[in-house]
């Protein structure tokens, strides 16, 4: 037989790793690659506040109050580029220190909130029955609520502070990770490898954890990136009400709160760290958004 007429081996398709396949799929969405880029500069400035910040925060300087921005440094005298708050604080010094505590507050809430959310989704899911259905009826409760509503009257209970303000918005966001949890749980629990790994003599800790909550963690991520923008909104929301982060922390909502007064007068104090709430916010809210049409297999393209 020639060398033409010979069979040609079959070749195996390359194998692409998870991780890469997922960056693929999410660069396709431009605002997603946006979001996550604002949200790397983000963290960037949180982490280097200390250094990247040209005055402390705390710092009064007070024959330059109400200054506002300049991009032209005078001769002799401070510089600040985004003028300066009420009392005489650098406000481009404060809204880097309230990147840092915005994006701790989020990271801290959210925590709580999936960690909490993902138990009781598991025991949910699990046991049926008068487990379940008194863990769904207490999240329906919390769910009827308006979220700042319960905010206000967790914090109201625990007391104003900073602290008191991140268990509240986890309590808040509680319900959305246990019903995410329940569901896809719930959806898993009917397949195959479940039915393999019962017979295998796994228990009910391992199919819980080794077993099923791998499986259900794509939905969990995207709802945990979208969780960052509700917990920094809230954080906002409680810190402008006075419950959340107390005078002098250089908190977005509560400098929001002592400038009210001054939005026709001094707009930089208002305008800036509203400006700072929606960028943050909008950029978390496009990588959760590209997240999960990257992880859904239905929405890939």
């Amino acid at each position: 037989m020639s060398a033409i007429n010979q069979p040609v081996p079959e070749v195996a398709p390359a194998v692409v790793p998870p991780a890469i396949e997922l960056w693929h799929n999410f660069r396709r969405n431009r605002g997603a690659v946006i979001g996550l880029v604002v949200v790397i500069a983000l963290v960037l400035c949180a982490l280097l506040a200390d250094i990247i910040a040209p005055y402390s925060p705390n710092e009064q300087y007070r024959d330059a109050m109400l200054k506002a921005p300049s991009l032209a440094a005078s001769a002799g005298a401070q510089h600040f580029v985004l003028g300066t708050d009420p009392v005489g604080r650098d406000m481009l010094s404060r809204l880097i220190h309230g990147t840092r505590l915005s994006l701790i507050i989020a990271i801290v809430s959210v925590g709580l909130s999936l960690t909490g959310g993902v138990v009781l989704g598991l025991l949910a899911g699990f046991f049926r029955g008068w487990v379940e259905f008194t863990i769904m009826r207490l999240m329906d409760i919390m769910l009827a609520l308006p979220s700042l509503l319960l905010a206000v009257a967790v914090v109201a209970i625990l007391g104003p502070g900073l602290v008191n303000a991140m268990y509240a918005i986890a309590i808040v966001m509680l319900p959305h990770f246990v019903r995410l949890t329940r569901a896809a749980v719930i959806g898993e629990m009917g397949k195959d490898y479940v039915a393999a790994s019962r017979l295998a003599g796994a228990g009910t800790a391992r199919l819980m954890f080794d077993t099923v909550l791998p499986n259900c963690a794509a939905p969990l991520i995207v709802q945990a990136t979208l969780g960052f923008s509700t917990a920094i909104l809230d954080a906002a929301a409680l810190g402008f009400l006075g419950l959340g982060a107390q005078p002098p922390t250089p908190e977005w909502g509560s400098m929001l709160a002592s400038a009210l007064e001054f939005i026709q007068s001094a707009w930089w104090v208002v305008t800036l760290p509203g400006l700072a709430i929606l960028v943050t916010v909008l950029a978390f809210n496009l990588m959760g958004d590209g997240l999960r049409d990257a992880l859904d297999p239905k929405l890939k393209r």
